[in-house]
């Protein structure tokens, strides 16, 4: 029964996690969890690391 309620629970997780993605995508978002990523295009220079801007190019 233990087991059961635990792979409930992760299961109620990796299924809120994937909604959450989800969501954003459908939303625009470049990259979820980059904190410019609402505001980014990918391609500009005020851009942190995780968005692939042409500000990150070295």
């Amino acid at each position: 029964m233990d087991n059961i309620i635990v792979i409930a629970i992760v299961a109620l997780i990796v299924g809120l996690a994937v909604w959450y993605i989800r969501k954003e995508k459908r939303r625009g978002v470049q990259c979820v969890g980059c904190p410019d990523s609402k505001t980014c295009s990918g391609q500009c220079a005020h851009c942190s690391r995780c968005c692939n801007g042409a500000g990150n190019q070295p």
